[in-house]
């Protein structure tokens, strides 16, 4: 058998010509379905993103992943949660539980694309960076917490929690009641330089998983995490903006971004300046403020902050919307 090292011939160096992207995967890339959910399902899917990115690598560009945790999440807890009430073992914190799903996605990812890189012949490595994201104590967020995490209670549990835990609880339509934590924005990515360093040497980087590990300055030069989620779209603009990226493209489940969305006047959008999409996300009724508007405002901040080009698509359409032949183009 060949060895690695006698297969691998092309290699590919960070030089000054190459393009940085910083490309935001979203739920799509890592769960299909309700019914493809498990760990072997997420492998697949992700082995199908990592085809895509590699087209990218491919074509000369530097890459940095952002990518979307919240069913992993939900996933851990309610596996911590059963495991306290069967076993009597210790629930494991959110922020815990955010580590987690950087990890386990991110090695996942790393060597999903790490195989097909060598398949390619081309030799760059891939590295996950556990990431923290500072978020601001003073949030209006954590005032008045609104994302659903967890599991459904009755509201004997919910309200034990809440007594005993100081959880903040809200009834779910008529499903149970279930636990709400803040989202705050991302101020600062803790891991900003050693991530810049791993770009220089032209690796991959795998980072602000699920938008980032929330943590809070505690005012004697520590950080300590909190419970609390970040929009990832957020974290990756924050993170594009810091590397100075030359794309910030977002991988989403739809190929174009439309107007007035599942109504009779929809209307999908090839290209728009930088001045009409904060117009449409001004008129509040084209995109939803759980899915598309995020992301919206996501591309919003990074072009206002000298980012030139961004763009939104599905995986499957990455490399013809590089080459201009479909998704969604926000320019300045």
């Amino acid at each position: 058998m060949p060895t690695k090292k006698k297969l691998i011939k092309k290699t590919i160096k960070r030089t000054p010509k190459h393009k940085l992207a910083v490309v935001a995967i979203g739920g799509n890339s890592l769960i299909k379905d309700a019914a493809h959910q498990s760990v072997e399902d997420q492998e697949d899917a992700l082995r199908e993103t990592a085809c895509h990115i590699a087209d990218m690598i491919e074509q000369g560009w530097d890459v940095a992943i952002g990518h979307g945790n919240g069913p992993q999440v939900g996933f851990v807890l309610r596996r911590s949660e059963i495991a306290a009430k069967v076993e009597g073992m210790h629930e494991v914190p959110l922020d815990v539980c955010g580590a987690d799903t950087q990890g386990a996605i991110g090695y996942e990812l790393q060597q999903a694309l790490q195989n097909e890189l060598y398949h390619r012949k081309i030799k760059k490595r891939c590295a996950t960076i556990i990431t923290q994201v500072l978020v601001d104590q003073e949030d209006p967020a954590f005032k008045n917490p609104t994302k659903p995490i967890g599991g459904f209670m009755d509201q004997a549990e919910a309200l034990r929690r809440k007594n005993e835990m100081g959880w903040s609880i809200v009834e779910d339509a008529g499903r149970g009641w279930r636990r709400v934590v803040p989202s705050p924005q991302p101020k600062e990515i803790v891991e900003q330089t050693t991530i810049e360093a791993v770009l220089k040497e032209g690796i991959v980087v795998i980072t602000v998983g699920g938008g980032g590990i929330p943590v809070i300055d505690v005012g004697n030069g520590e950080y300590r995490g909190t419970a609390a989620v970040i929009d990832k779209d957020f974290a990756s603009s924050l993170l594009a903006r810091e590397v100075k990226a030359d794309l910030f493209l977002i991988a989403t489940a739809v190929e174009k971004v439309a107007l007035n969305f599942g109504k009779p006047n929809q209307q999908f959008i090839d290209k728009m300046t930088l001045a009409e999409a904060k117009q449409y996300l001004a008129q509040g009724t084209h995109f939803a403020k759980g899915s598309m508007a995020p992301k919206i405002q996501a591309i919003i901040w990074y072009l206002e902050a000298g980012g030139k080009h961004a763009i939104i698509t599905n995986p499957e359409n990455l490399g013809r919307a590089l080459r201009g032949e479909t998704g969604t183009h926000i320019v300045r």
